[in-house]
C-alpha cells in the first residue's frame, strides 16, 4: 500500500471490534474477510434463523452491478451516489460504472470507520472520472448532499443508490421522507435505486428474525412487505420490470430458468 493510501489512524482508532456491524456482517456471507468474531457469530445467529441469508447478499450484489451497467449503457448515466454502500468487495459501483465510461463520477457513504478506512486504500477512480468517499448517515441528508456536490454536479442526472439501508430507520414516515428529500434534490432523468429486505417469501423466518429484534437478541433491522417497498418510489416512473425480487431484476436466464424469488425486493426509477 503506497503511503497516500495508508489507512487514517484516527479511523483506525474508532472501530468497535467487539459489536457488530451490518457492513461487515453482509462480508462475512459474501465470502470476505472484512469482519470481526462478532460481525460472524451475528451472521451464523441470523443464517440459523433465515437460512439463505448467502443467496440474499448474493443477489443483491449481483443487482448492483445489473443495474449500474444499465443505467450507464441505457440511460446515460454518469453520476452515482451510493449510501450505505458497505465494505468494497468485487464489482464496486465505481468499477461498473467506470467501465462503461471511465469518465464517471461516483461518491460513496457510510457510517462504519472500517468502510472509510478500506475506501482509502481501494475505492481509486479513473483518473479521467471521480470517486470520493463521505462518513455520515441516511438520516442526515443535508449533509450527504452537500459534500457529495463537491464531487457531484446536481444540475446534471444522478442515480441515488440505496441498497440494504433503508432497514435501519424503523419509521416509514421518516423513511419515505429522507428519500423524498434526496431525490428532490437531483435533476430530472436522475434514478432512484433501491432494495432491501423483505417479509414475504419466507415470511415464518421474518417473523422469527423480527421476534428477536424486538427482544434486541439481533441487530435492529426493519423488513417491509414488496408493497411498501414500491411506496419509495411514489411520483417516480418506474422501469420494466417494476418491483420485483431482487434475483429477477433483468437477470438473464440461463439453462436453469429464473432465479427463485429471495427476501430482498428492488427496483430502478426515473425522475421526470
Amino acid at each position: 500500500m503506497d503511503e497516500q493510501h495508508l489507512p487514517d489512524p484516527a479511523l483506525l482508532a474508532r472501530i468497535e471490534a467487539g459489536r457488530p456491524h451490518q457492513a461487515r456482517v453482509w462480508n462475512f456471507w459474501l465470502g470476505g474477510k472484512d469482519n470481526y468474531p462478532a460481525d460472524r457469530e451475528l451472521a451464523e445467529k441470523l443464517r440459523d434463523i433465515y437460512p439463505g441469508m448467502e443467496d440474499i447478499a448474493r443477489h443483491a450484489r449481483a443487482f448492483l452491478g445489473r443495474s449500474v451497467r444499465y443505467m450507464g449503457e441505457e440511460l446515460n448515466i454518469r453520476q452515482f451516489l451510493d449510501i450505505g454502500t458497505g465494505l468494497p468487495t468485487v464489482d464496486n459501483t465505481h468499477e461498473v460504472a467506470q467501465r462503461v465510461d471511465p469518465a464517471s463520477r461516483i461518491v460513496y457513504v457510510d457510517n462504519d470507520p472500517l468502510v472509510l478506512v478500506h475506501a482509502q486504500a481501494l475505492l481509486t477512480s479513473d483518473p479521467r472520472g471521480a470517486c470520493d468517499y463521505i462518513e455520515a448517515d441516511v438520516r442526515d441528508p443535508d449533509t450527504i448532499l452537500e459534500f457529495a456536490s463537491r464531487t457531484l454536479d446536481f444540475s446534471r442526472p444522478t442515480a441515488l443508490m440505496l441498497l440494504g439501508v433503508m432497514g435501519t430507520v424503523f419509521d416509514d414516515g421518516q423513511a419515505y421522507a429522507l428519500v423524498k428529500h434526496l431525490m428532490d434534490r437531483l435533476a430530472p432523468g436522475s434514478c432512484l435505486v433501491f432494495e432491501d429486505g423483505t417479509n414475504t417469501v419466507k415470511p415464518e423466518a421474518a417473523a422469527e428474525a423480527e421476534r428477536l429484534r424486538d427482544q434486541g437478541q439481533v441487530y435492529s433491522y426493519r423488513l417491509r412487505t414488496p408493497a411498501e417497498i414500491a411506496r419509495f418510489f411514489d411520483g417516480l416512473e418506474l422501469v420494466d420490470p417494476g418491483v420485483v425480487s431482487v434475483s429477477r431484476w433483468r437477470v438473464e436466464s440461463d439453462v436453469f430458468g429464473v432465479p427463485d424469488e429471495v427476501d430482498a425486493f428492488c427496483g430502478v426509477a426515473r425522475k421526470r
